[in-house]
């Protein structure tokens, strides 16, 4: 997923925006984009798939003027985009993902309506999305409609002379959490923005919700709905820990999945616990408190250059940081019993190629996974993840044990059943680990704090926000 951060302010906004902007590195690896208004727009993007946001903008920021403005950290498309509407000039930054993009692409195109962005052979879902804001009778009209026929979700920050309007998506599947130091407003989609920059946190758009922050403060343009099924995911892995979204802070999930995953092993003896680099550690300090037994570290990561390997694009890259990024430590790792914690597994391919084998390579006596949420069985459809369902650990292990795909999976879902044990099984003996156990939905649910429907579980249960809601009707 991509992170968006706008600032409003009386003076120049550049140093807060730049800051800001920078404490959403954890979420995108392909570009990074900066755009101020002040007495003229002035936009900047840049790759920064080999290096960092804040060596790529230092020196731009130096030559940027203005009292608003809005930056991206982007997981696909070159952002922000730039179009002089009707409505007056405007940028847009996006976070989410449209499904069904090629349809409304083909869809403007028919009504003669022109694209000059493309990103990786296709177009800029940013741009597609001024565009169709373009088509209503106003922004806010336009705002309203574009989410009416879009298909995923789309959270946004657009840069007008009017100030920043902040729009959270229809099912606020993504986050984005206002705040205000002084006669400065900001927004942000992950509240770790905040502290440093002195930003104490307003509020937490509801989803669907449009505000409009300008000089003077700000002002409600659309109050959205109360039907929120934010990304369980973020706890779990995507999110910052020092990020709290609805109010409920990241590590303190993270710690109560890592006790709920102790609690279930009541039959294993293990001399130490660790967590897998970063978002893994938090789990397991959950486990040792709840456990008792000492938390270490037998694998540190090593920051510099290298980023999530969950997200990079390409399986050479994720291969790549999977294999730079964590070194082993022997005097720990060696003769003892193992607990790892992790925050999931999705492909399984870099758990078992680069951390599970320098484990067994350093001697360790066992090794024994606990991911942090179920076992993942359906591609994202709002974020840009996993894209498809044959990469996925759970999906090949059912493939092996039935000899062919399963359309209807729900047997494997259901952690009583026996299928769902025969492949936590296969999952185990591929990864080659002593023994494997995944947290439960239930369980997972419980560390959130949320109530099941304001939560989306789709990876997992392959329920969507449609399929939801209409079993709440029925």
């Amino acid at each position: 997923m991509s992170g968006v951060f706008g600032v409003v302010s009386n003076k120049d906004c550049v140093d807060d925006l730049f800051y800001g902007t920078d404490y959403h590195s954890h979420l995108g690896t392909e570009f990074g984009g900066l755009a101020v208004l002040g007495e003229d727009f002035y936009r900047q993007i840049h790759d920064i798939s080999q290096s960092q946001f804040k060596s790529k903008f230092y020196d731009d920021c130096k030559r940027m003027r203005g009292n608003k403005g809005i930056g991206v950290i982007s997981d696909n498309n070159e952002q922000p985009m730039f179009l002089n509407s009707k409505f007056g000039p405007f940028c847009l930054v996006t976070s989410g993902l449209i499904e069904n993009s090629g349809k409304l692409t083909k869809m403007l195109l028919k009504k003669g309506i022109s694209f000059s962005e493309m990103s990786k052979g296709v177009v800029n879902v940013t741009e597609l999305i001024a565009k169709l804001i373009n088509c209503g009778s106003s922004l806010i009209k336009g705002i309203e409609e574009m989410f009416q026929v879009i298909e995923g979700s789309c959270s946004f920050l657009l840069l007008h002379s009017d100030g920043v309007y902040a729009v959270r998506d229809s099912r606020g599947h993504t986050p984005l959490i206002v705040g205000k130091r002084k006669n400065t407003w900001a927004v942000t989609s992950e509240s770790s923005a905040f502290p440093n920059n002195k930003f104490e946190v307003v509020k937490y758009l509801n989803p669907g919700e449009i505000i409009l922050i300008e000089d003077s403060g700000m002002k409600q343009k659309s109050p959205g709905n109360k039907s929120c099924q934010i990304c369980a995911f973020l706890w779990i892995y995507t999110g910052f820990p020092a990020s709290s979204y609805e109010g409920i802070n990241t590590e303190v999930v993270r710690e109560r999945c890592g006790r709920a995953l102790a609690r279930q092993d009541k039959d294993i003896e293990v001399d130490l616990v660790a967590g897998i680099p970063d978002s893994g550690i938090g789990h397991a300090l959950g486990y040792a408190m709840e456990s008792g037994k000492p938390f270490r570290r037998p694998l540190v990561k090593y920051t510099p250059g290298y980023g999530r390997s969950y997200t990079p694009p390409s399986q050479k890259t994720r291969d790549l940081v999977a294999t730079m990024k964590l070194i082993p430590i022997k005097e720990i790792i060696e003769g003892n019993r193992i607990i790892i914690c992790e925050d999931s597994i999705v492909r399984g391919t870099q758990l078992k190629n680069f951390t599970v084998k320098k484990l067994w390579d350093c001697g360790a006596k066992e090794i024994h996974v606990r991911p942090a949420c179920p076992p993942l069985m359906f591609p994202c459809k709002f974020c840009l993840s996993t894209r498809s369902i044959d990469e996925l650990a759970a999906r090949k292990a059912i493939r092996s044990i039935e000899g062919h795909d399963l359309e209807d999976v729900t047997e494997y879902i259901d952690h009583n059943s026996s299928s769902y044990q025969k492949m936590v099984k296969w999952i185990a003996k591929d990864l080659d680990v002593t023994t494997l156990r995944y947290q439960t939905v239930d369980d997972m649910i419980k560390a959130v704090g949320l109530p099941r429907e304001k939560l989306c579980l789709y990876c997992w249960t392959g329920e969507s926000p449609e399929s939801e809601s209409r079993r709440q009707k029925r």
